[in-house]
């Protein structure tokens, strides 16, 4: 059994195709000396590379290990195996398993949400988190986390994506990240902002076109298909693309083939596509904007993206990571942030979401004259709570009612509607998951499937 264990954290620019960190391997042969070796090595991850090895051995070498290293996470490395025995080594203690071929694209989303949740401030989870492009995203609350440790996993899948969320919640990030911790990561990202593109150019951005297809069309113009094709094409606003266009879409997503305007043949792109909206998609159906076929084959994987208001335990988080990094770009000396303005910035509901909280903070850096940004610096147009302020508690309760609300609703949504399931996921008393949903009034019924 070969045992190999990162040691140092590694630099983002060391993790490539042919990375060679730091390590230290070794045969193990069951005499117990592979606690000792690791114990003087230290080691950030241990990968157990398994070839025939019996699940006593694999017990013994797991049980050997934490018997001196009781939280290094443990990787074991298998070409094959049964549910069973893939059961058998996640009880033992392993973390994760992962089969070959080996490639970061697959390992490092892996490893980095492991270190994650085992060891948040070591130096090797923020180097892996500035490599998979998740450095923008800022924040500690069960939503934002919930929808970003999703990111990895649906990197993996070349599924259509649907991204909804209101303006500002970081649409096109969470889109690029996808597209840069996937296999396409080598080829281009390709936006267009359906709602900015005139109604009768959409088609020709999209396609393209041959020369002569109409009046002024002196030479050929590919479109946006073909400059992202092994990459990842994004339609933002996807709701507000004119019917036409998105009855061509539509056929391009069912064949992968397309023809452009004046063109005689069809052309084939391997593109996957990623589609945000801002709006109720479900009323945006219903109102004619986006098509419900279309939907249905856009939203093959959904990522709904949670308001600011309702990650509210992150604004000091995000409001002092964007004092930093524009004082940084403003080349001007770090803020603190006083009590005052952190409880304005609290009280306020933030309709333009992060972005919107961006843009007050980077005011306020470049205005103020002091160490410490005041209350009064904090530039909030038409807040509703200058004229009639709440309270601190008044605010935090509000919090408090948003976050158990949604997180009850995801619960049950995820276990249709069974309480006493939804209460072991979520390694809560059934008994007090009831009070919260006669707490907040919520109808259990919806949940569960029809006829159930």
């Amino acid at each position: 059994m070969e045992v190999f264990g990162f040691a140092f954290p590694l630099p983002c620019g060391r993790f490539t195709e042919n990375f060679q960190p730091p390590f230290l391997k070794f045969l193990w042969d069951g005499s117990g000396e592979i606690s000792k070796a690791i114990t003087d090595f230290r080691p950030r991850v241990i990968f157990l590379v398994l070839a025939g090895k019996s699940s006593e051995q694999v017990n013994a070498a797991v049980t050997s290990i934490r018997a001196e290293s009781m939280d290094i996470p443990i990787f074991a490395i298998l070409a094959s195996g049964m549910p069973e025995e893939i059961m058998r080594l996640l009880q033992s203690g392993v973390e994760d398993f992962i089969t070959p071929p080996l490639k970061p694209v697959d390992i490092l989303p892996r490893l980095w949400r492991t270190l994650e949740r085992t060891r948040p401030e070591d130096p090797l989870t923020q180097a892996l988190k500035a490599k998979l492009g998740l450095q923008q995203f800022v924040g500690e609350s069960q939503a934002f986390l919930a929808a970003i440790k999703e990111i990895p996993l649906i990197a993996r899948s070349d599924a259509n994506l649907l991204i909804s969320g209101e303006t500002g919640t970081g649409k096109e990030l969470r889109a690029r990240a996808v597209h840069y911790l996937s296999g396409r990561s080598s080829q281009l990202f390709v936006p267009l902002n359906c709602g900015a593109i005139p109604l009768e150019l959409v088609e020709n951005e999209l396609f393209g076109h041959q020369r002569g297809a109409f009046t002024g069309a002196s030479g050929a113009q590919p479109g946006l298909i073909h400059e992202a094709t092994g990459g990842t094409l994004f339609l933002d606003e996807i709701d507000s693309m004119p019917p036409f266009a998105q009855v061509k879409l539509l056929r391009f997503l069912q064949d992968r083939e397309y023809r452009p305007l004046g063109g005689a043949k069809m052309i084939h792109a391997d593109v996957r596509v990623v589609a945000a909206t801002n709006a109720d998609v479900e009323e945006a159906v219903k109102a004619g904007k986006l098509r419900q076929d279309l939907y249905y084959r856009l939203s093959t994987i959904t990522l709904q993206l949670p308001p600011l208001r309702q990650r509210r335990d992150d604004i000091p988080l995000l409001a002092r990571h964007f004092v930093a990094t524009i004082a940084c770009r403003l080349a001007v000396r770090p803020k603190d942030i006083s009590a005052g303005a952190m409880h304005k910035l609290l009280l306020h509901d933030w309709p333009g979401n992060v972005r919107e909280l961006e843009h007050v903070m980077e005011r306020a850096v470049a205005l103020s004259k002091r160490t410490e940004i005041q209350r009064a610096e904090i530039n909030l147009p038409g807040s509703r709570q200058t004229a009639n302020p709440e309270s601190f508690q008044q605010s935090k309760a509000k919090a408090v009612a948003e976050f158990e609300t949604g997180f009850v609703r995801r619960l049950l949504e995820g276990h249709q509607g069974n309480i006493t399931r939804a209460a072991q996921s979520a390694h809560k008393d059934a008994r007090v998951l009831r009070q919260l949903i006669r707490k907040h009034q919520i109808d259990v019924d919806q949940f569960k499937p029809a006829g159930g």
